[in-house]
């Protein structure tokens, strides 16, 4: 567990700006009526999104961004429940982790439920990450999705083999040297489980454990880098790599949009997880369990269902991403041929069919030592 303390979440919050959070458990600090903190993945702390609603609020809006869910979960956690207004992660931790351990709060379903009518149709309500494990409450809001598997250059690996021999090809000792591993150790967890034929999302017996230790050691050792995603997309561009594991569209639509159709997230056709060769994320943005919870919280969950700012949530600096509201006309309408074709919307829907959703693997501990371990002997 991150261990986090307040003097250290001030710092990274830009101190004295955000004192208020912290004593908003005193009574002389109780109105919060102007401020919000986010934390929250890539995207949603960019200035074109929380600028205008600065402005129209008056507000000061911080946003922090992370890029690992049990790193976010375990910050608040660690005691930032006073600090934080919502949090943004990937869709089992609100409805198994974050609610069952009192980290966030239910909203009124009469408020938000509707906005779910105008979503996609895969989450029209009730939605079932959205929703406490009895069905009863609404545990957040559901915006930007993808597939996530892996990514290739298709002038090198066409996209008819990657689909057919999806996560084989990092079994491909002809393959070794030329792909990438993008750092994000859930993701890697979940995908080297996958090379290895094994559903990540179950328990894990002592031989399927060894199988994974020896797939990892196996994949870090034929990795030609292991690096960020403007490494990745920068080493498929130049023809250093062909492929690279742990990737999607939240990944490649960059680079995409930059004139490089040719690079392509694919999701395999068949894999270990029933039958399911690809993984999906789906990100639930909840109201934290804070004493002192400022009220913009949910003026903020509600603005962003607009549909002129949730195609600025799609198109947010950094990455580019489908969002369920564009089950709404009026968002849809305000794509390009060329931003559709970036966030790869000819294959959305049999990608998504394809894919199992994200979820937790209960030995990650484990898995996470075992492979770290490996990536250590890479050097």
């Amino acid at each position: 567990m991150t261990t986090v303390t307040k003097r250290h979440a001030l710092k990274l919050l830009g101190g004295a700006a955000l004192a208020a959070p912290f004593a908003g458990a005193l009574p002389a600090f109780a109105a919060r009526e102007s401020e919000l903190n986010i934390l929250c993945w890539e995207g949603y702390n960019s200035a074109q999104v929380l600028d205008p609603f600065r402005s129209a609020k008056s507000a000061t809006v911080k946003a922090e961004s992370l890029t690992n869910d049990p790193t976010m979960i375990n910050r608040l956690r660690a005691g930032e429940t006073k600090v934080w207004d919502l949090i943004n992660v990937n869709n089992p931790w609100a409805r198994k982790a974050m609610y069952p351990e009192g980290l966030i709060k239910p909203l009124p379903k009469a408020e938000f439920e509707p906005f779910f009518d105008k979503m996609l149709p895969q989450f029209k309500a009730p939605y079932r990450w959205a929703m406490s494990d009895d069905g009863k409450d609404l545990l957040g809001m559901a915006q930007r999705f993808g597939p996530y598997s892996f990514v290739v250059n298709t002038d090198k690996v066409s996209r008819k083999t990657a689909e057919e021999q999806g996560w084989e090809l990092f079994n491909d000792p002809s393959l070794k040297g030329k792909y990438g591993i993008l750092e994000s150790d859930d993701w890697n967890v979940f995908n080297i489980f996958m090379i290895a034929g094994i559903n990540p999302f179950k328990v894990h017996d002592a031989a399927e454990m060894a199988t994974f230790g020896e797939t990892a050691k196996k994949v870090f050792g034929g990795a030609k880098l292991v690096g960020d995603i403007a490494a990745m997309n920068q080493a498929l561009v130049s023809g250093e790599i062909d492929l690279h594991m742990t990737g999607g569209t939240y990944s490649v639509s960059p680079a995409r949009a930059d004139g490089h159709p040719e690079l392509r997230a694919v999701t395999p056709l068949k894999g270990p997880i029933d039958g399911k060769g690809g993984i999906s994320w789906i990100e639930i943005t909840s109201t934290v369990n804070n004493p002192n919870l400022s009220p913009l919280a949910a003026e903020f969950l509600k603005y962003v269902q607009d549909p002129k700012v949730a195609h600025t949530v799609a198109f947010a600096e950094g990455t580019f991403n489908p969002v369920a509201q564009m089950g709404n006309k009026a968002c849809f309408d305000l794509f390009t041929k060329e931003e559709l074709d970036a966030i790869q919307w000819d294959s959305l829907e049999e990608e998504m069919s394809r894919s199992a959703e994200y979820d937790i693997v209960p030995d990650y501990d484990k898995a996470l030592e075992i492979m770290t371990s490996a990536k250590r002997t890479k050097g």
